[in-house]
């Protein structure tokens, strides 16, 4: 503590440039500036300043300490800002985008709501890539990896797909047993909105991809329409297993060609890069990796 006192005298004279302006600062006398900058000097051994009546220089070596001293006081003041914050409670608007599937995650954000009362929700659905940082988002959900240096970001949990259809529609078209017996059934697909390409099926003869023949019904650019209609017996649909869960749970929807998917998806939370995450970021991140359940079973 010593040694930082003496700095901080010093960081003051160095930018005020005098060792009186630096006493009217630091509320002492001058000549206290003048010995704590002396008992520096004789402990590293080397001068600081030039001085004269008249004004102070800093010496080559000055100039360096100047710089390290500031380093030092930034993290010193950046730590004393992470603690504040670390005690305050989570508060105000919270700006979150989510994928046009965010509307399954509504469960969790619910929850997070009643636990946190104080943070107003800002929540916009896109499937496009978003700018977090431009955009001024605090956080947002998304699969896929991510690149940005920018951001920070952590896995809520990685995901397989299945391929689903109600017992009725299968009792009235049959069941599928290969993937190239889906070309008798009416096959709901996902569009990406962004590019208005569809997702492709994730079908796999060994190492061999052979979900590319798929045929077409429906296209929809957010899957709760294909959740929907396929458990209305209108077709089968290939969708991320933890959005139809409790459907198949329930029998509502039942998988089928299970042997040949090959995939494994990731959903990620990203936020922007700070030395100084605020307390609703902090506690929105932490709450939804607790409390949402991607993780797939052997269903």
């Amino acid at each position: 503590m010593d040694t930082l006192s003496a700095l901080n005298v010093f960081l003051q004279a160095a930018e005020a440039g005098s060792f009186v302006e630096a006493a009217r600062r630091l509320g002492v006398s001058p000549s206290a500036v003048g010995k704590a900058i002396a008992r520096l000097e004789l402990r590293l051994g080397t001068r600081l300043f030039h001085r004269s009546t008249r004004s102070i220089a800093l010496t080559a070596e000055g100039s360096l300490l100047l710089e390290r001293s500031r380093r030092i006081f930034a993290e010193v003041d950046a730590a004393t800002r992470e603690m504040s914050l670390s005690q305050e409670r989570p508060r105000g608007r919270l700006r979150i985008s989510l994928p046009l599937v965010g509307m399954l995650l509504m469960p969790s954000l619910s929850a997070f709501m009643r636990a946190y009362p104080d943070v107003e929700l800002d929540l916009d659905f896109t499937d496009r890539v978003v700018d977090v940082v431009e955009e001024g988002f605090d956080a947002v959900v998304r699969t896929g990896e991510v690149s940005d240096s920018r951001l920070m970001t952590r896995m809520l949990g990685q995901f397989e797909h299945r391929v689903v259809g109600a017992p009725e529609y299968f009792d009235r078209m049959g069941y599928p047993n290969i993937p190239e017996d889906l070309a008798g059934h009416a096959c709901l697909q996902h569009r990406y909105p962004s590019n208005g390409k569809l997702e492709r099926w994730p079908l796999y003869r060994g190492d061999i991809f052979v979900g590319g023949d798929v045929p077409v019904a429906l296209t929809a650019s957010t899957l709760e329409p294909l959740i929907y209609l396929a458990e209305r017996g209108q077709g089968v649909t290939c969708v991320p297993l933890f959005t139809i869960r409790p459907q198949i749970e329930a029998s509502l929807l039942l998988p089928v060609l299970t042997p040949y998917i090959k995939s494994t998806g990731k959903l990620r939370i990203v936020w922007p890069s700070s030395r100084q995450v605020s307390p609703k970021v902090r506690a929105f991140v932490d709450f939804l990796a607790a409390d949402l359940t991607v993780s797939d079973s052997t269903a």
